[in-house]
């Protein structure tokens, strides 16, 4: 399928700030109507033109997913570039599609597969103590070398704390974990060091740098070493909420993307 898209502005000259965003929980809130405020493309428009801002999503999704998101939130004009499952980049190209950033994406997928066979006797016991223990699901399928999805978030609670005893700390292996859904992985390919990646294309360092979202799998980019400018929605998880303050980052007093516009507000008016 091919989406409309506009020129590649992420290799555009005089780009002064660059924008992360999470999707799920953080812009988008499925109980409201419109899940995303306009307000936010007004303001997403303006940063463009005076602050010369690039924005992006950095998402758990799929591409394709992440893509059904837009067309359906009806964004009036899509992202700068795209994080998709917490590690793949992409970017437009001017014809309607979307191209990967090859290098990185390839070194990605080659090594979460070489470490994912090496800590094979490792998954195996993680997949018997899910089967044994718990009513997840484990997906092994293209794109998804090995994650699970929980019944419950309490059910992933208990999951993501054995998996963490489990794993030694000097070990590679790393998970991606949002609400009952957990993604195995590279511990250095996640949406820390994806927008790291990004921001290197520009040559943009991390006070140039803002990132925003509500759950488990953004703790990496919501770290002053990534970004500068770090915030969290008023209804991220405490986890979350606890490790922003932590950080000085700003915390904000309003829910989903109207959280996200009083964030841009705090940084960047």
């Amino acid at each position: 399928m091919r989406y409309r898209c506009f020129m590649p502005s992420a290799l555009s000259p005089g780009v002064r700030c660059l924008l992360s965003f999470d999707f799920d929980g953080t812009l988008h809130d499925p109980n409201e109507q419109p899940s995303v405020l306009p307000q936010l493309f007004a303001l997403l428009a303006s940063l463009q033109a005076e602050r010369k801002a690039l924005w992006g999503i950095n998402t758990g999704r799929s591409l394709p997913y992440t893509l059904e998101g837009l067309l359906e939130e009806r964004f009036p004009f899509h992202p700068d570039f795209i994080i998709a499952r917490e590690r793949e980049i992409y970017f437009p190209d001017g014809s309607g599609n979307w191209t990967p950033d090859q290098e990185w994406n390839d070194a990605c997928h080659h090594a979460i597969e070489n470490l994912l066979e090496e800590s094979k006797p490792l998954m195996d016991r993680i997949r018997h103590l899910v089967g044994e223990q718990t009513g997840a699901e484990w997906i092994e399928q293209q794109g998804e070398h090995a994650s699970l999805i929980a019944r419950t978030e309490a059910e992933m609670e208990w999951i993501a704390k054995q998996v963490e005893a489990m794993v030694p700390a000097d070990s590679s292996l790393g998970w991606q974990r949002n609400s009952i859904y957990l993604r195995f992985g590279h511990k250095g390919f996640q949406k820390g060091s994806s927008l790291a990646a990004v921001a290197r294309h520009l040559s943009l360092t991390p006070e140039a740098i803002f990132a925003i979202g509500d759950s488990h799998n953004d703790i990496e980019m919501l770290d002053r070493h990534i970004a500068g400018m770090i915030a969290c929605p008023a209804n991220a998880i405490d986890e979350i909420i606890a490790h922003v303050r932590a950080q000085s980052g700003y915390v904000c007093k309003h829910s989903h993307s109207k959280g996200v516009i009083e964030a841009l507000q705090h940084y960047l008016s």
